[in-house]
């Protein structure tokens, strides 16, 4: 018996970790905050490298209260930001969390986030599964993962 429950659980890891392989997670980086900001936002590109469509579904992070995927859209002249259920990755197409659209909102910081930094996010991904990854945060204004934007 004790085999079996030892093989069952050993096919489950190795399952998700070759659902987790389609999914990669290219650059996560957030911006540093200024002073007591209380919240944050990361971004990210996902790649589906399989062939079937996946969606992330879920986001944590130990350096927030909640976080929550959201999308900007703009409406009458005035920006506005909306949370998401999912966000769709079809295969063969980047999808792109970046300032000015889809990104994921970190509410009630438990810090600031310093330039130079790193914290783990985990994403809730519709069929593969958890998959953990590295923020990097660069300065206040950057405008991707290279850090560039305002003060550069």
């Amino acid at each position: 018996m004790t085999r079996v429950l030892v093989l069952a659980a050993f096919l489950v890891v190795v399952a998700a970790a070759a659902g987790a392989g389609d999914i990669a997670v290219e650059s996560p980086w957030s911006r540093a905050t200024p002073g007591k900001a209380p919240n944050g936002a990361v971004y990210l590109t996902l790649v589906n490298r399989g062939s079937v469509p996946d969606r992330l579904i879920a986001v944590a992070t130990p350096v927030a209260d909640r976080a929550q995927m959201h999308a900007h859209s703009m409406g009458h002249g005035v920006m506005k930001m909306r949370p998401l259920d999912a966000i769709e990755i079809a295969p063969g197409s980047p999808t792109v969390l970046a300032p000015g659209g889809l990104h994921v909102m970190l509410f009630k910081l438990d810090h600031p986030l310093g330039e130079g930094m790193r914290f783990p996010l985990t994403l809730t991904l519709e069929r593969a599964g958890l998959l953990t990854v590295e923020v990097e945060v660069h300065k206040i204004g950057a405008m991707g993962p290279d850090g560039g934007g305002r003060g550069s």
